[in-house]
């Protein structure tokens, strides 16, 4: 026994003192070595961010000095120092340079690149040509909870991963794209089909490697409605020299032989994590970024992401398993096959590798992580988000024509109008931004109101608050609830928000010439009350505490007399047999022409972007100046852009929460862009988007939804289509606003019909 840890303590001291030489020889190199360096790093040939990417087991010590690394071990085992220059190539190809036992990179920049010889043997044979197929998939067909997409470059591979999904443990549907080369490949095709009966399987052109046939996929809806899917690709990774091993332990890590199940519903059940990649293969772009970061950013700017590339981490080798959200992200992105470039054996530098380091920058924007997976099961088990106890969203029944309209802005006018002609103001304002499900609706149908209805269930939303446009007796808008009156077996949850600010040319309630104006004249408030009598006795207006019918009013300093006007107007609720009616106001932003005491409503609404917008959130037209750099609005555009992420991050702040009056309901907001309605003056909340939607929003369920009133939550809006404030499913998000909402508020339909049923 003491014989052998006599043997232990040796084996310990040699491997010790190795080590200690080894950092010693690359502190003291020699002369000759550091003579080479020097040469290295004048030709500029030397790739430093490429030799520490294709070589990941350098110690922290040799990719500190990767040069010197390289100079003393690297170039003898064959590693490369850019990837267009191979040592052992360069022998083979020069027999007078493998003769004269010069290091080959150092003849090379020395006298090689002069005289044109080749860096490395490329196999430049080009692919038969083959047109990317039209791909469609039928939402309703049958499927498994998961879906597996693996693309096949090397068909000699074909085995080893034909051997590994024969033995998966957990339902899923598999799709196949083949890199096209020819008739072996429908061979190949009709063994994969044989092996596989269900599967899904087409060729590809060689473009855009494994990427382009993943987005492909996506764009079709292929990966619509799997809770989880995992991406692969035959990889062989020929620039570096442990490329099996690498591509073994990436598959390996990710579909495991033993514990798959366990793996994948540890992964849907943790709501931070975004995706699942092997060990080892969540690395900091920032070390890895390679001539990638100027395409990375240019990817993430399309959906208004321009500061996700700073600390941002991305799933490396290109498999890894992915959650809805992010399928819809990349969906978002629209990246064409145009886009990429040509195949030319690149190893760096293509929209591909930018792709797989941009989307670190969509998992960061909705605030989740790329789990390891040996993490699965390891990390603490997140705290379940607090659920509200009721949730509403402001409802706007514009989209259909009227009098007034028509003569205002034409014949036939909705705000359909101004959606569809918005100009995006500056490189990757995502605008236009059209109505996707439920296509451009007219709310004089209440077939329209009982999809939204639907759709809102569905996602945990309990009721629409439905503007009510009364200006002393002249109602607009009307139509869409008095048809919805005639219509009793429509389920539609609503109350009402008296919208009460004037209506003018400029579209803001508050500058430009009067088109009707409210005028507040003596005795308006029986008037007014009488005018929602027929909605309150409804059996579908809502009564959230499970007693009193509710009503918002939305600018109540602008009321003549708020404490006169308001016990009026519960009076003569009473007095019209509805008793008593709870009573909100919204927190807006500016004042109005008298002053409201707080406790003058029984509840006020947060409705941002109201009062939350600073001087150092405007990235253009602010205090500021003009802060997007690359993205500079075109010369002509006079509005106001503001970070959507710097406002989200206030409204979670306990200066900013003390602010708001007591017994507010907290409020948030998927977007706001009123581009549609006032152009080239618009104001912008830049960098809205489903991933930092739910970003927000789960920051409103770790703290400010406890200490909001009867903790409900308001959302700013349902359809606000001309300032982009909508939940509905749009053609570029589709439905992820919808699905990010019902994630986060976690509720399921018998739920929401028993609190109904409660609630009367």
């Amino acid at each position: 026994m003491t014989q052998q840890i006599r043997r232990d303590w040796m084996s310990r001291m040699r491997y010790t003192l190795a080590r200690a030489a080894k950092g010693l020889r690359l502190f003291f190199p020699g002369l000759d070595t550091l003579r080479y360096v020097r040469e290295m790093r004048r030709s500029g040939l030397f790739d430093v961010d490429f030799y520490r990417g294709a070589h990941p087991g350098l110690n922290r010590l040799c990719r500190a000095m990767p040069m010197r690394h390289y100079a003393i071990w690297g170039e003898r085992t064959g590693l490369q120092p850019n990837p267009d220059f191979s040592p052992e190539s360069y022998l083979l190809l020069n027999p007078d340079v493998a003769s004269s036992g010069l290091a080959p990179f150092r003849h090379f920049i020395s006298s090689g690149q002069k005289e044109g010889r080749a860096g490395r043997k490329v196999d430049r044979t080009p692919l038969p040509p083959y047109r990317m197929p039209m791909l469609r998939f039928d939402p309703g067909r049958e499927k498994a909870r998961f879906a597996i997409h693996l693309h096949i470059y090397y068909p000699d591979l074909w085995p080893e991963f034909a051997s590994r999904l024969s033995q998966l443990s957990v339902g899923a549907d598999l799709y196949v794209t083949i890199t096209w080369r020819g008739d072996e490949t429908s061979w190949l095709a009709d063994d994969i089909r044989e092996a596989f009966p269900t599967a899904f399987v087409t060729p590809v052109p060689n473009r855009g490697r494994d990427i382009l046939p993943f987005l492909r996929l996506v764009e079709a809806g292929a990966f619509d409605g799997y809770e989880g899917v995992c991406k692969l690709h035959t990889k062989k990774s020929p620039h570096r020299q442990d490329g099996d091993a690498w591509r073994r332990h990436l598959v390996g890590d990710i579909l495991p032989p033993k514990g798959l199940s366990r793996l994948i519903q540890g992964f849907i059940d943790d709501p931070d994590a975004a995706f699942l990649v092997a060990d080892g293969q969540k690395l900091r772009a920032a070390d890895w970024w390679g001539s990638n970061r100027d395409k990375a950013a240019a990817i993430l700017r399309r959906v208004e992401l321009d500061d996700f590339t700073e600390g941002l981490s991305f799933p490396a080798g290109s498999m890894y398993w992915l959650k809805p959200l992010m399928v819809g992200m990349i969906r978002s992105l629209r990246l064409g096959e145009a886009m990429f470039e040509p195949e030319q054996g690149q190893v760096d530098g293509t929209l591909a590798h930018a792709f797989e380091r941009a989307i670190g920058g969509l998992a960061d924007a909705a605030g989740q992580k790329i789990v390891q997976a040996s993490e699965i099961g390891a990390r603490p088990v997140p705290v379940a988000p607090r659920r509200p106890r009721f949730v509403s969203a402001f409802y706007l029944p514009q989209f259909h024509p009227i009098p007034e309209n028509d003569a205002w802005w034409g014949k036939g006018f909705t705000e359909w109008r101004g959606v569809v002609n918005a100009v995006s103001a500056f490189p990757g304002h995502v605008q236009p931004l059209r109505p996707a499900d439920l296509g451009f609706y007219d709310l004089r149908a209440p077939e329209v109101m009982a999809a939204q209805a639907d759709l809102a269930r569905q996602a945990g939303i309990d009721a629409f608050c439905v503007y009510h446009y009364w200006f002393g007796g002249h109602r607009v808008l009307e139509a869409p609830l008095d048809n919805l009156m005639k219509r009793r077996e429509i389920d539609f949850p609503f109350y009402l928000c008296w919208a009460n600010e004037s209506w003018r040319r400029n579209w803001d309630g508050l500058s430009g010439e009067i088109l009707l104006d409210q005028a507040y004249r003596p005795g308006f408030e029986a008037a007014l009350v009488a005018s929602t009598l027929p909605y309150m006795r409804d059996p579908r207006y809502q009564r959230p505490d499970g007693r009193r019918p509710r009503f918002v009013i939305y600018r109540p300093e602008d009321m003549p007399a708020p404490e006169q006007n308001v016990a009026r107007l519960r009076k003569a609720w009473i007095e019209g047999g509805i008793g008593d009616v709870e009573l909100g106001a919204v927190s807006f932003h500016l004042p109005g022409e008298t002053q409201v005491a707080h406790d003058l409503f029984d509840f006020w609404v947060e409705m941002p972007p109201h009062g939350l917008v600073k001087g150092d959130d405007f990235v253009f037209g602010g205090p500021l100046g003009n802060r997007l750099g690359e993205a500079t609005p075109s010369p002509d555009f006079g509005g106001l852009i503001y970070d959507y992420t710097a406002i989200a991050r206030r409204s979670l702040t306990r200066k900013y929460r003390a602010s708001l009056p007591p017994r507010t309901i907290a409020g948030i907001m998927p977007s706001w862009d009123n581009t549609a309605r006032r152009g080239a003056r618009a104001h912008i909340a830049r960098g809205a988007n489903p991933a930092t939607y739910r970003n927000w929003l789960r920051g409103l369920q770790a703290g400010p939804l406890a200490g909001s009133y009867r903790e409900e939550l308001f959302i700013n809006a349902w359809n606000e289509w001309a300032e982009k404030a909508m939940l509905e499913p749009s053609d570029l998000f589709g439905s992820m606003y919808l699905d990010v909402t019902r994630e986060c508020l976690g509720r399921r339909d018998e739920e929401y019909q028993a609190r109904r049923a409660a609630h009367g």
